[in-house]
């Protein structure tokens, strides 16, 4: 594989100029087929064969008309006054709101009795020609603007229900704070502008053609809402990231002499594997999402993995023409003033000396790192997952607005609104009027409206909210109290229906999905290390990181643990989707350091015979890149928790929680600990197993050759096989 990257590297630095335009002439290409024939985003959160999503099929083909979205338009009256006196205003906004682009219908709040008790909130049904997720969110915007009328005298008038909820705008910008975070790891790290500048533009390039692909596959399948969003931030985090080891390696092959073009081709023989294999995982963990059969998280999965390409790609052909086009000037515009070049033995570095002193007290560290690794996910253990209401939305939104005004005015069950879908065809179903006096002889009910019969007379719908919220464990019990005792035909759906159904999906779907996940990292491993422990230990070592990442969401968000912090309202339910996807996420990147940390260590075992001198090596000489490279990432996932949108902070205190235990707990104490542990045992392979397996070269293609020119450089004499290398550090600008 080393050769193939190689050559790869190779073609693009022999026609450098070739190179850079097709990467622009794809990008625009993209970009432009996108905004013209690219599809729109939608979000599809029903669980196949589930009976929410059998009514919800039903609705479709048989009574379209009930399938169309709907919401509310919510009026309030100032503290004190009445909503009946601004009649004329309000009729005046529904006038318009019945104009829009897509409105079936607009009820009349006063004529449907549709005010509270106390006579101060009102709203009126609005009713959609389209599902409520396709108006988009300028649609919604329209809407909300159409009640001006009623704000201009005096009435507070929010939009409610599915049409905001599933049409929020989209809060751009956050990840400007990452990208400024992470100039400023990289100016520490390479000392220079030009240098820092690099990784930053190539995932920028990177990560604008993959939304343009991404894009295009929205016209030909359904592509969630958040399949930009996530696409950027795990684009710009592996994209950078995969620049700045190829950069690292290339720099530091320079510092120890050796020539512009030679040092380009050893880097990328040596990290360009690395990326790739690394790319490979993250693909792989990403493309498992569609084995939990949800076309939410397919959707989110296959497009997350076209970024991750296009960011591999990107470090492996168009960063080896910008680094041959800028030759020495990538050393322009330096912090500080230049230095003779002068190569550190590895023994002067705190990595080696932090994995000596690992590898010679390693049941210490081992224990001490796995009791904080469990002691972070312990508060998993109470993980509650629900679906996303508008009021776990930020109190500025329309939606969340309308949200508390319908709670005051009506109650906690009318944001949690739920429906009936009865066939008629279906034989031996009881009445009509049976089945409605079933649902008002439930004690969870709170109200049942008349049913509404479609055209043909083939199918029956009946509204009813019940007397808790959406995300309210009595609500949950009132949806399975309902279904044991509803009849063959008769099916429920709505926001707490579907969440249940989302939920048993995942979980009849997990032992596949993470079995799936592990056996592919592990023959992947197994072919790059040739080892059977490593692999292994690298699951476990994930499954740990992992898990602690879990208890960090669950503490803030459902537990409220420092939640002002982030500018949380209140508690949260985890999104039902977001273990399984921060699974997928979390076991790719996490990989990612994996390689880059073992095959160094690897490549210094291989050369050197010694597994406690190669650990410290290898530590050495890549603790200092990994680490910058964790917190690049860090930094871009937690600028995404500046968006006003819980859910959005949810995934960025995820992902940067996981990337930050996983680069220093897990890759600079539990890595060596079980290294030093396990000895030679580290690479033992069956031998049928050595015979068959193709032996791919991982980091180390160079390593020989790059040491020998720095033993020319720093006079040290190369010693005689078998014996200890003195080793040397990257050089440090």
């Amino acid at each position: 594989m080393d050769r193939f990257t190689r050559w790869l590297g190779d073609l693009s630095a022999r026609h450098p100029w070739r190179t850079v335009i097709s990467w622009v002439v794809v990008a625009v290409s993209l970009m432009v087929l996108s905004s013209s024939v690219g599809g729109a985003f939608v979000d599809d959160f029903s669980a196949p064969g589930s009976e929410s999503a059998t009514a919800q099929d039903l609705l479709e083909e048989r009574f379209p008309e009930a399938a169309g979205g709907s919401g509310f338009a919510v009026f309030a009256a100032p503290a004190g006054q009445r909503i009946d006196a601004s009649r004329a205003a309000i009729g005046e906004a529904l006038q318009q709101v019945r104009g829009a682009e897509h409105v079936a219908s607009v009820g009349d709040p006063f004529a449907a009795g549709h005010v509270s008790r106390d006579g101060r909130i009102a709203y009126a049904d609005l009713t959609l020609d389209i599902p409520a997720a396709d108006l988009g969110a300028e649609g919604a915007e329209d809407l909300a603007a159409a009640l001006a009328a009623a704000r201009e005298a005096g009435v507070q008038a929010e939009l409610g229900g599915d049409v905001a909820f599933y049409n929020k705008k989209d809060e751009a910008g956050s990840e400007g704070f990452g990208l400024l975070a992470a100039l400023i790891v990289l100016l520490l790290v390479f000392g220079t502008v030009t240098a820092a500048l690099i990784p930053i533009a190539l995932a920028g390039v990177g990560v604008a053609a993959a939304l343009g692909a991404v894009g295009l596959l929205a016209s030909g399948m359904d592509v969630s809402t958040a399949a930009p969003t996530f696409g950027v931030m795990i684009g710009l985090g592996v994209g950078i990231d995969y620049s700045l080891f190829v950069i690292a390696r290339y720099r530091e092959a320079r510092a120890a002499g050796v020539e512009n073009r030679a040092a380009l081709s050893a880097a990328m023989a040596s990290s360009g594997t690395a990326v790739f294999f690394a790319g490979a995982t993250v693909v792989i963990a990403l493309a498992a999402l569609a084995l939990t059969g949800l076309s939410l998280l397919a959707s989110i999965g296959l497009s997350a993995s076209i970024v991750v390409l296009f960011a591999a790609a990107t470090a492996l052909t168009l960063l080896p023409a910008i680094l041959t086009l800028l030759g020495d000037r990538i050393d322009r515009l330096r912090l500080r003033p230049r230095r003779q070049q002068v190569a550190r033995p590895v023994q002067d570095t705190s990595w080696w000396r932090l994995a000596h002193r690992i590898s010679a007290r390693p049941w210490p560290y081992l224990i001490g790192a796995t009791v904080l690794l469990l002691a972070l996910a312990a508060p998993a253990l109470s993980l509650k997952s629900g679906f996303p209401d508008p009021g776990g939305d930020a109190k500025s939104t329309t939606q969340r607005k309308a949200y508390d005004l319908l709670t005051q005015g009506f109650g906690a069950g009318f944001n949690a609104p739920m429906v009936l879908v009865t066939d008629l065809t279906t034989p031996n179903l009881p009445s009509l009027s049976s089945l409605t006096q079933k649902l008002k002889d439930d004690p969870g009910i709170a109200t049942v409206a008349a049913p509404v019969t479609n055209s043909t007379g083939d199918t029956t719908v009946i509204q009813f909210r019940p007397t808790t919220g959406p995300s309210d464990r009595a609500t949950y019990d009132t949806v399975h109290r309902l279904r044991d005792a509803l009849p063959t035909g008769a099916s429920i759906s709505g926001p707490t229906a579907l969440t249940l159904d989302l939920d048993k999906q995942l979980s009849d779907t997990l032992p596949l999905f993470v079995g799936a996940i592990l056996l592919a990292s592990f023959l992947l491993l197994v072919l790059v290390f040739r080892s059977i422990a490593v692999p292994l230990k690298a699951a476990a070592m994930n499954l740990l990181s992992i898990g602690a990442a879990y208890g960090v969401v669950v503490a803030v968000f459902q537990w409220g643990w420092f939640g002002g912090l982030l500018g949380l309202d209140g508690t949260y339910r985890v999104v039902s989707v977001f273990p399984t996807l921060f699974f997928a996420v979390l076991f790719g990147l996490s990989m990612d350091y994996e390689v880059f940390l073992v095959s160094r260590i690897r490549d210094a075992y291989n050369h050197l015979g010694d597994n406690t001198e190669a650990v410290a090596q290898g530590l050495a000489a890549t603790g200092r890149i990994i680490t910058s490279g964790a917190l690049i990432m860090v930094f871009v996932f937690l600028s995404f928790v500046t968006n006003p949108d819980p859910s959005v902070k949810m995934i960025g205190l995820g992902l940067a929680t996981a990337i930050a235990i996983d680069a220093t707990v897990v890759r600079m104490v539990l890595v060596p600990a079980t290294m030093a542990l396990l000895g030679d045992r580290n690479w033992w392979l069956p031998g049928w197993m050595e015979r068959r397996l193709p032996n791919l070269h991982v980091e180390g293609a160079d390593v020989a050759q790059i040491i020998d020119v720095r033993d020319r450089v720093t006079g040290q004499r190369r010693p005689a096989e078998g014996a200890a290398v003195p080793a040397v550090a990257p050089v440090a600008d």
